[in-house]
């Protein structure tokens, strides 16, 4: 992957109304709670964004809560490629185009 042309740090708190259901006893950040962020992370650089398609999203290890992440954003345009991190370790990357 080429270098970040933009990168987003971010934390899902505990208290994320998603995590009750994902899993008990060991909650898990959803995939789609991630995908928000990468979304966030292309709406920071100015894109403007209408309807998107997912080509391509692989999720290698779980984000537990209270976790700090960075995404890597890599823009193609009409695509973003991203990376998901936790530390050096690769948590989801994907790809990201206009519909």
């Amino acid at each position: 992957m080429k270098p970040a042309v933009a990168s987003l740090e971010f934390r899902i708190p505990a208290g994320h109304p998603s995590l009750p259901g994902h899993f008990p006893g060991r909650p898990v950040v959803p995939g789609v709670v991630l995908l928000d962020k990468v979304l966030e992370a292309i709406e920071n650089t100015g894109a403007p964004l209408g309807a998107l398609r997912l080509p391509q999203v692989k999720f290698v290890q779980p984000l537990l809560p209270e976790q700090t992440a960075t995404i890597e954003l890599q823009a193609d345009a009409p695509r973003w490629r991203f990376r998901i991190l936790r530390g050096d370790a690769l948590i989801a990357s994907g790809e990201v185009a206009i519909a």
